[in-house]
């Protein structure tokens, strides 16, 4: 049976019983939609797909007179195996469509040029999938769209530039995908999450390429460079935020400690300068291993509940208020292996929680505890004396 003998049958339906008759290029849309799209074995979710009745009764299909407003493909219950096949660029024809998202399964092919028609859109979820190609620049149209997220697909080339003049935007979540080339400038002042962590992302981030309403910001696991002190200086609303594994320089600026951060992720960049944080810091959990850090350890960190310090090079004494804070158990986590340390003020029979953990191997001086390190700080308890030697010089 064609489709539009489907359509004259529902049609005749909807007039029978008295229902609000769905849009032709609507009907027509969702027929092509399913078309292109399969349950995976183990999901039913298209059984409610019966074209002889009323679409707008079908799963993940959602009306507002005879328009479809939202499409909510798979079923969203945790464990469903999803969908696959391919987004048929029929989907551009639902005019009004305001939501489109689709359960993480094995979608598969690109994401549809059509989809820059659909004027209204505030909401794209389409994660966990098997998309690839570029991301069209003409999402840079999408006016409304407040959420994008393309997150753990298969997705190469270049972030559209047009992407970040979006004005409504306040989550891009980009993630585990393989993007490549530079961060582009986001112009709304409403966003609070970017997301890009695990690309291949190049280049530098220009001091005002992110607004001030930021509360999210990943970019870990890429290849960025250059200083961003001016840049994070800015972001005051900062409650999370993950740099590490990049070749970020130039100084960590002070304010950032300040900010309302719960989890503060900087290791394995290239960051230099000293770390002198204003005030006690209420951060929970900071990271700054692997870095190019030098000068004392400020006492204003002993308030950090799980502190990396490790494979730097901080020197002088261990300040008192982190002895005084990891024998009360406060401390958790205090890695300061691989620096130029020369003293920590514990006693040798001094009894650290066993729920928290420290670590003084390869520094100036000789352990006066013996405490279980990382299998990766070695076996070496002191570095060489010429290496301290050539430190202080």
């Amino acid at each position: 049976m064609g489709s539009y003998a489907l359509f004259l049958i529902a049609l005749f339906l909807c007039k029978f019983l008295a229902v609000a008759i769905l849009d032709p290029l609507d009907f027509l849309a969702l027929q092509s939609i399913r078309k292109s799209l399969h349950d995976l074995p183990g999901s039913n979710f298209f059984a409610s797909w019966d074209f002889t009745s009323d679409p707008c009764n079908f799963a993940g299909v959602y009306c507002d007179s005879d328009k479809v407003i939202a499409l909510n493909l798979g079923d969203p219950r945790a464990g469903s195996p999803g969908l696959t096949g391919r987004i048929d660029p029929a989907i551009g024809k639902l005019s009004a469509l305001a939501e489109l998202s689709i359960v993480p399964g094995r979608i598969y092919g690109s994401l549809p040029q059509s989809v820059s028609q659909l004027k209204d859109l505030r909401f794209l979820a389409i994660s966990r999938n098997f998309i690839s190609g570029d991301i069209p620049a003409t999402l840079g149209q999408l006016r409304s769209l407040k959420t994008l997220d393309l997150s753990y697909n298969q997705l190469t080339g270049e972030i559209p530039r047009s992407i970040g003049t979006l004005p409504e935007l306040t989550n891009v979540i980009l993630c585990h995908n393989h993007l490549s080339g530079s961060v582009p400038p986001f112009l709304s002042q409403v966003l609070t999450r970017v997301d890009l962590k695990h690309n291949a992302l190049t280049g530098s981030l220009a001091p005002d390429s992110l607004p001030p309403s930021l509360q999210s910001l990943s970019l870990a696991w890429n290849q960025l460079t250059g200083p961003v002190d001016r840049l994070l200086s800015r972001l005051d609303q900062l409650n999370y935020l993950d740099l590490s594994l990049n070749q970020f320089t130039g100084p960590i600026p002070s304010q950032l400690f300040s900010f309302p951060i719960t989890n503060l992720q900087l290791e394995r960049n290239l960051f230099t300068g000293s770390v002198q944080p204003a005030d006690q810091v209420t951060i929970s959990t900071i990271d700054l291993s692997h870095n190019r850090l030098w000068g004392q350890i400020s006492p204003m960190l002993s308030t950090v509940q799980n502190l990396y310090l490790n494979n730097n090079r901080f020197n002088g004494q261990v300040p008192a208020s982190f002895v005084d804070r990891l024998l009360s158990g406060s401390i958790q986590i205090l890695y300061l292996q691989h620096n130029y340390l020369t003293g920590i003020e514990i006693k040798p029979t001094a009894e650290i929680p066993v729920s928290s953990s420290l670590c003084l191997q390869y520094n100036c001086m000789v352990p006066p505890v013996q405490t279980p390190c990382p299998l990766k700080a070695g076996n070496e308890k002191t570095r060489p004396t010429a290496q301290c030697n050539e430190w202080k010089g």
